[in-house]
């Protein structure tokens, strides 16, 4: 369920052994609706999101130390509705090291972060029809905390599979959420009355990206976890889709498509899909 950032630099990237690289992106994307005496009805909106990006690596004598920030934030403001919504939101912190031991492989321990920035509702309507909201999450309620030891393989930056046979996952939640659960019920896979979930299995993840047209980016991340103590043949899935059409060094068109199927969160199919027109810096 986590994107795992490149170890090692193969010869032809021809990348000084010892070397500090950063740099990142930030994007920020715009949509908008509106609807006047449309006679097949509509729903004015507006929406804004962030996305941003961050990369810190280092490379000497064959060690690789990589860390990658992912962040997307976002909100929707319906009309005739009393409540923001949230869109997006996701903090996503991977630091990956390793030693190469050939071209292609080399072993590698990752460590990662994942949770959100800010509290999430669930909707519902009263029975006078009023529009009410109770709490779901919140920062670090959920968070998961994952390390794991394996191999890792990469043909270049763009192409890489990283695979840990032996991941540990540590899921931590508020008490404020598990306290008052019905027998049998969970949190995020949190048992009535605990903060954690303590899990062990194996980890996948992959990256591919490549530029099928110019000016457009296609990129495709893969996350896949299976816990050995609980329901192994249950496999966690994370992918996303990224597509980005550029217009000009500052302008761009994005669409993002993630699937997320974690049973412990929600029991079926997560589907996030974010499309817009917004203005992109590079540092």
């Amino acid at each position: 369920m986590l994107s795992f950032l490149a170890v090692g630099q193969q010869e032809n990237d021809k990348v000084p052994e010892e070397e500090w690289k950063n740099g990142g992106k930030a994007t920020l994307l715009f949509n908008q609706a509106s609807f006047s005496e449309w006679a097949s009805g509509g729903q004015n909106s507006v929406s804004l999101s962030f996305h941003a990006e961050y990369d810190l690596n280092y490379a000497n004598n064959g060690w690789s130390w990589d860390t990658k920030f992912l962040g997307d934030f976002g909100l929707t403001k319906l009309s005739g509705t009393k409540f923001l919504r949230k869109t997006n939101d996701r903090f996503d912190l991977q630091s990956f090291l390793g030693k190469k031991f050939s071209n292609y492989w080399s072993y590698s321990t990752v460590f990662g972060v994942k949770t959100q920035f800010a509290r999430g509702y669930q909707y519902a309507e009263d029975n006078d029809g009023n529009e009410t909201r109770s709490l779901k999450t919140h920062f670090f309620s959920p968070v998961y905390i994952q390390l794991g030891v394996g191999l890792y393989w990469k043909k270049s930056k763009n192409l890489w599979v990283n695979i840990a046979p032996f991941t540990q996952r540590l899921t931590l939640v508020s008490r404020k959420f598990t306290m008052d659960l019905a027998e049998g019920v969970e949190y995020f896979g949190v048992r009535k009355g605990d903060n954690h979930r303590f899990e062990l299995g194996a980890s996948l993840n992959a990256l591919y990206k490549f530029s099928p047209f110019e000016n457009i980016t296609l990129e495709q991340r893969l996350g896949l976890y299976a816990d050995y103590l609980d329901k192994a043949k249950n496999i966690d899935l994370d992918y996303q889709v990224t597509t980005e059409m550029k217009v000009n060094d500052y302008i761009s068109t994005n669409l993002i498509l993630q699937l997320v199927y974690d049973d412990n969160a929600v029991q079926g199919l997560q589907v996030r899909e974010v499309f817009g027109v917004g203005v992109q810096m590079e540092f």
